[in-house]
């Protein structure tokens, strides 16, 4: 698969394997996150990779899922996911532009994960107060996000729609993600020329 159809493949993974991921391809992942793109270089960001067992089952109740569908959405008992990543952002070296980093960097993360099989879905709604106090985290960090990993239990199908953005399961449980048309976001050469 070429990076295009490897970026065009990708879907947010909330029902996962109940298999345990590689430790050395994770840390892979983590180097692709890395090297991503950081304004002024000031490289603010740092990661708390969660793998064992008993950790991973303490931060699923710490995280929400799937707004649009929940509880429909919410990983279903033995389709947890296998791993954390909980993105941190050290203020004290963290600029304006910090939120553009971490943008790049978890999509590196994921993309990366992607290519060799594993699923993921980025986390917003997170319980930070509980994860910074289980896991000591000093006060100049920020905890921004956590993103949820596993091999793929599910397939979601994308959508074409410039009607609606809310994803939905049909009544066999399978998850539709709409997706807007190229036609409806691109404005070429100034805006709502088409030609």
């Amino acid at each position: 698969m070429n990076l295009i159809e490897l970026i065009k493949s990708r879907r947010s993974i909330r029902q996962f394997q109940p298999k345990v991921l590689d430790h050395q391809i994770l840390l892979d992942c983590i180097d692709a996150a890395r090297v991503a793109p950081s304004a002024a270089n000031r490289q603010p960001l740092h990661y708390i990779l969660v793998t064992e067992r008993e950790q991973v089952d303490m931060i699923f109740p710490l995280l929400r899922w799937a707004g649009y569908i929940q509880p429909h959405g919410d990983p279903q008992p033995g389709q947890r996911p296998t791993a954390y990543l909980i993105v941190l952002i050290d203020e004290e070296i963290g600029e304006k532009w910090k939120y553009h980093d971490v943008g790049a960097a978890v999509e590196n993360f994921i993309l990366a994960a992607w290519s060799y099989g594993i699923g993921s879905c980025w986390l917003a709604s997170v319980n930070r107060s509980a994860l910074r106090s289980f896991y000591q985290i000093p006060a100049k960090y920020t905890i921004d996000t956590v993103v949820a990993l596993g091999y793929p239990a599910e397939e979601p199908l994308l959508e074409k729609s410039d009607e609606t953005v809310r994803y939905w399961k049909d009544a066999d449980g399978q998850l539709h993600v709409p997706k807007r048309t190229i036609d409806a976001i691109v404005h070429l050469n100034g805006f709502n020329r088409k030609e």
